[in-house]
């Protein structure tokens, strides 16, 4: 059963732009993991975090940390989320999501489905 959608997109020069006048937003945004992606891929884990927070019903609280984007060659991104957001994924029942992920012309994109048994 389908719980909630979420979709978002970023221009990614505008990211990248920030990133760059606000260098203390790649630590708060982003995994340590995730802060050593290109930028281009960061513009994207933005968008599929925003993606997750929009699923969920953006509920207040959430730390951008606690949902992280893995990619594994030759298959779908995986959603992980610990703290905060397993927290709000919880409390929605949300068992697992679904992303996908996309990046194109100077806009990265995310939509994330959430779904519980």
């Amino acid at each position: 059963m389908i719980v909630g959608v979420g979709i978002d997109v970023v221009d990614v020069a505008r990211f990248v732009d920030t990133l760059h006048r606000v260098p203390a937003l790649r630590t708060r945004l982003f995994t340590p993991e995730e802060q050593e992606m290109p930028e281009t891929s960061l513009a994207a884990r933005f968008a599929a975090k925003e993606a997750i927070a929009k699923a969920l019903g953006a509920p207040a609280g959430m730390s951008w940390q606690d949902a992280t984007v893995r990619r594994i060659s030759g298959a779908q991104p995986v959603v992980e989320v610990v703290g905060t957001v397993a927290a709000a994924a919880a409390a929605a029942g949300v068992d697992r999501f679904h992303l996908s992920i996309s990046h194109d012309a100077g806009i990265a994109s995310a939509v994330v489905i959430a779904e519980r048994d």
